[in-house]
């Protein structure tokens, strides 16, 4: 398999190549650079201690408009998305009339009846036609953006002498349009690498471009080109979670994998809320963090168990040179979620002692993406 195998085009292809990437895999039918020549540890420790640049152009992103385009969204989404202002975004989720989880979304709105949807490997598009049908609004894929992530503790200096906008002013999960090294842009504060960082979305044609000032601009920094497994590691170091690999029943409500501050049920009905209303007293598992004593990453799928008896599964699996740890992302059963709960998890490396600890992993109290003084 290499790029010309997938639908969709990256821009940025003969750039991943000459980093060392075959772009043999994909994600949404887009090519993703998933190894580099370098060290994914490598890499990690520069996103930690200075600044990566991730490629994400291969999630998928899709323009909605129109002049009951917050009523068309509060009828899919959990979450009330009629409390975004323009700048602002959000993660919500669509549910099935069974209240079971189709994809995670996160919401950018741009203006009064303009908003982005982000997502990533659940079934949005299959369903969404079917809330416009019958609205005054529309929705349409962009398959022209990419979308270049800066994460690391200097990824603000790196990028805001060479923005029109004033990039420390946007708190977490804000956005802005602006022009970035002269090319029009928008850049949203947040990531998937639990430190502070800026999505930068951008038309193909300029992708090359940025890609390249970015790198040169952040050459005095330390800055590294960051691979897929980098993002993997760091991910899980912070206990984010990617679907559907953390849902693997394929049915689990958002208060089985601790995204219940996705869903509104104060706000009028939507899509499934009688169904979650329903399973909110009927929780089977609980997504929990996990640190095995093993000097390796254990397979997703292993099972855990507790007393000789099957409890849950391990989903989400890295071993953290940072941290000197193997660690994982996994569902027991509710009564097993407290703090310290010792669990065995059998994998095809062997048997090995585990316990439930607090998450994320990686800063516990998220300091780096939400500071203090930015809290309300």
């Amino acid at each position: 398999m290499g790029p010309e195998d997938f639908p969709r085009k990256n821009a940025l292809q003969s750039i991943h190549q000459a980093l060392g990437s075959k772009l043999d895999s994909d994600w949404n039918g887009m090519p993703i650079p998933q190894h580099y020549s370098t060290d994914a540890y490598d890499e990690v420790a520069t996103v930690r201690s200075k600044a990566g640049l991730f490629d994400v152009s291969g999630l998928r992103m899709i323009n909605v408009s129109g002049s009951d385009v917050v009523a068309v969204l509060n009828r899919m989404l959990t979450s009330d998305v009629g409390k975004l202002k323009p700048g602002q975004s959000a993660i919500s989720n669509i549910v099935d009339e069974n209240g079971s989880l189709i994809d995670d979304v996160l919401v950018y709105r741009d203006g009064e009846t303009e908003f982005r949807l982000s997502h990533g490997g659940g079934g949005l598009e299959d369903v969404i036609d079917g809330f416009f049908q019958g609205s005054q609004s529309t929705w349409a894929k962009d398959d022209d953006v990419h979308i270049l992530s800066l994460q690391g503790p200097l990824a603000l200096d790196i990028l805001k002498p060479h923005a029109e906008a004033d990039l420390s002013e946007i708190k977490y999960f804000q956005h802005v349009r602006t022009k970035l090294f002269g090319r029009q842009v928008s850049i949203g504060r947040g990531g998937y690498s639990a430190e502070r960082g800026y999505e930068v979305f951008c038309t193909a044609a300029d992708a090359a471009f940025l890609w390249d000032k970015i790198m040169e601009a952040g050459k005095p920094f330390g800055i590294c080109a960051a691979s897929w497994d980098c993002l993997d590691i760091v991910r899980v170091e912070g206990a984010l979670l990617f679907f559907p690999f953390d849902m693997p029943k394929g049915d689990e409500t958002p208060w089985e994998v601790g995204a219940d501050w996705t869903v509104d049920l104060t706000k009028p009905d939507f899509h499934g809320k009688a169904a979650l209303e329903k399973r909110k007293d009927e929780v089977r598992v609980s997504n929990v963090g996990i640190e095995i004593d093993a000097h390796e990453a254990i397979e997703p799928g292993a099972k855990i168990f507790k007393d000789g008896k099957e409890v849950g599964t391990v989903n989400s699996t890295t071993y953290s040179r940072h941290l000197m740890k193997s660690i994982a992302l996994g569902h027991v059963t509710p009564d097993l979620k407290a703090w310290g709960t010792q669990l065995k998890v059998k994998s095809s490396a062997g048997e090995f002692d585990a316990h439930v600890v607090r998450t994320p992993f990686y800063d516990p109290h998220r300091l780096r993406t939400h500071p203090l003084e930015e809290r309300a």
